[in-house]
């Protein structure tokens, strides 16, 4: 349905003016867009584009009929403008078919649209009337009575549902019927509240009930009737069961604790009821160790128990006509360290150590070394550096969650310094690289001194230390002879080695060559002395052997000439 007006002057924009400001009748529009809260609204300008159209635009009425504009399309420029309206600001978009969409749509949105085409002669309009809908939340059964007692009438919940729009209504249950009002026996009140800056409603039902003993397992629900855009539509809440108090017949006693197992340490609480309504308020407590019951309220609470808590625990009702028994144990773990704490020894020396469990059940043991679980237990006749290190002894009940003990040993090993120098000539043949090996604990501070200068050497390089063992080392090409020294120094101790370092490796040939031409002369003049030696006795046995007839009176010539024979032999 749409209204035309006929115009005569050819200035469309201030005829279209004119219009505006002295023609304020509209139709009443019947087209009507339902919308989702929160979705894009899409409504179509449900007039025929006529010809000549210069321009179209959107309007909405204010509650008192006054027009607002928010949007403008010219069908000749081809451009689009949105009115500065706040409520509108980057939510609007106009096609080229003249459909509005407005974004995110909300409960404000809910006016009367008028889309408007206009020609130099011609203004026609068609209003749409916008409808939006939210679906509430699922509905909550709040601030739910602990229990119900017979014969009186109780507040039994609240039933909250939240975001609606338009308002629903609430409904109880009780077992899938409905619960209607009865007086003294159901009550029902419902109060509704109006978000003012969304827009949408709250709705809070409150049921006041009074049961009988057969509502002991009543489910109660409340569900919630709303209008959507689909039409109508329910949401119902989760059940919910009330205890329901009738006279006692049977007394139990319950341990309630965190965990299936008690330990030394947890707090344990004893509740004793009895299975009528409405319930007993006191009770007799028997404590093993007590003789007499301990006067109480449903719950008896022991803190922090200990291993001598172990035993039978019973209730009874205060004139002792009902009784419930029930045993508890309370797990207990000890671990005992030997040795604990920080520990220093000397390297190579022995240390037992020993861990002793005793517990209310078998216990599972092992040992951590620096985080790392170890296959054995840690045993030391010599300590070496690589046994230094936390230890720790864990032990656990696994059927019981939560008792775990530990203890923790450092071990320190302490040693003075050891140290072993190395030497190896580098490919170059121009330098030799010198290590010094040091092994002690604390770690040992290194120096390096050239023996005659004894200058230092700063410039080293040391590898990590690992298991009190580390290395320094030096790179140098001397240009003659040095005796280097590497000094390492802990608190315990200073230890000095030196090494010396020829100025190249020729040198040391030419000294390896002389020492061999020095053997090889000596080995001859040894052989030429042996064979002297042993031609002088041949030539005495002869003289020996010789019959002479008068041993007095010898050929001296002939002796003068073997004597010097035998010392050219010699020489």
């Amino acid at each position: 349905m749409h209204r035309k007006l006929k115009l005569s002057m050819y200035h469309s924009l201030d005829i279209f003016s004119r219009y505006i400001s002295f023609n304020p009748c509209r139709a009443l529009g019947l087209y009507t867009v339902n919308a989702v809260y929160g979705d894009t609204i899409t409504m179509p300008c449900r007039l025929e584009v006529p010809d000549g159209l210069m321009f179209g635009k959107w309007k909405y009425e204010m509650p008192n009929g006054s027009p607002v504009f928010i949007a403008f399309r010219s069908s000749t420029k081809k451009n689009v403008q949105y009115d500065d309206v706040p409520d509108y600001k980057d939510r609007l978009s106009l096609s080229e078919n003249y459909t509005l969409s407005i974004k995110n749509a909300r409960i404000s949105d809910e006016k009367r649209f008028v889309c408007m085409l206009v020609t130099e002669d011609d203004v026609s309009e068609e209003p749409t009337i916008v409808k939006v809908f939210k679906q509430p939340s699922q509905p909550e059964i709040l601030h739910q009575a602990d229990f119900l007692e017979t014969e009186k009438l109780k507040m039994l919940g609240e039933c909250v549902v939240r975001d609606s729009y338009p308002e629903g209504n609430v409904t109880w249950y009780k077992n899938g019927r409905v619960l209607q009002p009865v007086e003294e026996v159901v009550v029902i009140n419902l109060r509704k509240v109006e978000n003012r800056s969304t827009g949408l409603f709250t709705m809070t039902s409150s049921l006041q009930y009074m049961p009988t003993k057969e509502d002991a397992n009543a489910k109660f629900t409340c569900i919630v009737t709303y209008y959507g855009p689909s039409g109508q539509k329910t949401i119902q809440s989760e059940p919910v069961v009330f205890d329901v108090h009738y006279p006692t017949e049977k007394v139990s006693i319950q341990v309630l604790s965190q965990s299936s197992t008690i330990k030394e340490g947890d707090n344990v609480t004893l509740k004793c009821s009895g299975n009528g309504n409405p319930p007993p308020q006191e009770f007799l407590f028997y404590i093993p160790g007590e003789t007499e019951g301990i006067r109480s309220s449903d719950t008896y609470v022991m803190t922090d128990v200990r291993r001598n808590a172990t035993g039978e625990y019973k209730c009874s009702l205060t004139d002792k006509s009902m009784m419930d028994a029930t045993t508890i144990t309370v797990h207990y773990l000890d671990l005992q360290l030997t040795p604990s704490g920080e520990v220093t020894k000397q390297i190579g020396e022995a240390l037992p150590v020993s861990c002793t469990i005793s517990s209310s059940r078998n216990a599972t043991v092992f040992w951590i070394k620096d985080n790392t679980r170890m296959k054995t237990s840690p045993s030391f006749s010599s300590l070496q550096y690589q046994d230094a290190g936390n230890y720790i002894c864990e032990t656990t009940l696994q059927e019981v969650e939560g008792l775990k003990k530990r203890k923790t040993l450092k071990l320190i090993v302490e040693g003075k310094p050891q140290i072993k120098m190395t030497k190896k000539t580098n490919t170059n043949k121009m330098s030799k690289t010198i290590v010094c090996h040091v092994e002690g604990f604390p770690k040992p501070a290194v120096q390096w001194t050239v023996t005659g200068s004894g200058s230092l050497i700063n410039k080293t390089e040391e590898t990590k230390y690992v298991n009190g063992k580390f290395s320094s080392k030096i790179i140098i090409a001397p240009e003659e002879n040095v005796t280097l020294t590497c000094i390492a120094e802990n608190q315990l101790e200073r230890t000095v080695t030196s090494l010396n370092v020829s100025a190249n490796d020729n040198s040391e040939k030419v000294n390896d060559q002389a020492k061999l031409i020095v053997g090889i002369v000596v080995g001859l003049l040894l052989v030429a002395l042996v064979a002297g030696v042993v031609y002088w006795l041949y030539v005495k046995k002869s003289k020996t052997a010789s019959k002479h007839v008068d041993k007095d009176l010898g050929n001296i010539e002939e002796n003068k000439k073997l004597e010097e024979n035998n010392h050219k032999s010699e020489t």
